[in-house]
């Protein structure tokens, strides 16, 4: 598993240390900005974008606003999701039941990139308004993904028992019932992870996002497409951090799920 794990980790960690400390270091090893489109070499190792940037520089400024807003995106799609499938598993009531996962299933029947074009009217250019939409558009596959991993042990003679022994209903969700939804949930994070950056930079790509000129990824992507055969590291560059970045977290989460399962 360790020799298998080598090489995602590695792609993995390129854009993750790029996006978490590359602000922390871009002004010490960029140079200023510079003629637009230049060719790499000299003070600029991967060239200037359309805006004169050092290209290394919009690599370790960019990540945060993709990477960074998807990974904390998911986390509150399973914070709100995964709490409304753990409630409405264990509930009693079947009104219940439809009161938490029928509003959430008008979302699922609602295009992402049309709700998020209408949010970037009130909050464009902001990194936490995209993060949460993109949240909000996860929460109701989490919720029935959690939903349908906890029912059976929710409503099984262990959480029974459980319950005449007078353990709390937050004890026996959090504990035997969280053990059941770990393993499906798992296999499920990487790829949902992967549909949140997605997600995301197609807004940036698209403009609906951060602002044309901030140094994010995707944004740098849409804003040099056009000089790909004049500069192409200005466009190569972050997407291979995308990619990267994508490709290393679904294999390394596989090889971690496959070891799991294992034992």
């Amino acid at each position: 598993m360790r020799a298998r794990a080598v090489a995602p980790a590695i792609m993995l960690a390129v854009p993750l240390l790029a996006a978490v400390l590359g602000p922390l270091l871009a002004g010490a090893v960029t140079a200023a900005d510079g003629p637009p489109y230049a060719p790499a070499g000299g003070s600029y190792p991967l060239g200037t974008d359309g805006l004169g940037r050092d290209v290394l520089g919009v690599l370790l400024r960019g990540g945060g606003s993709t990477l960074v807003v998807a990974i904390g995106a998911v986390a509150v799609a399973y914070l709100l999701g995964g709490a409304a499938g753990l409630i409405a598993a264990s509930a009693r009531r079947r009104a219940v039941d439809e009161a938490l996962l029928r509003p959430l299933d008008i979302l699922l029947a609602v295009p992402s990139l049309l709700l998020i074009s209408v949010v970037a009217v009130w909050w464009r250019a902001e990194a936490w308004a995209i993060g949460l939409i993109v949240a909000v558009l996860h929460a109701p596959a989490t919720a029935r993904l959690v939903r349908a991993a906890a029912l059976d042990a929710a409503s099984g003679p262990v959480a029974e028992a459980l319950a005449l022994q007078g353990e709390p209903w937050w004890r026996i969700q959090l504990g035997y019932v969280r053990r059941a939804v770990l393993r499906p949930v798992a296999a499920d994070v990487g790829t949902r992870v992967t549909a949140a950056v997605y997600l995301i930079a197609s807004v940036n790509f698209l403009g609906l996002g951060l602002d044309p000129t901030s140094a994010d990824w995707a944004v740098a992507i849409a804003h040099n497409r056009g000089a790909l055969l004049l500069q192409p590291w200005s466009v190569l560059a972050p997407a291979a951090m995308i990619v990267l970045f994508t490709v290393g977290l679904n294999l390394l989460w596989d090889t971690m799920t496959d070891s799991t399962a294992a034992r």
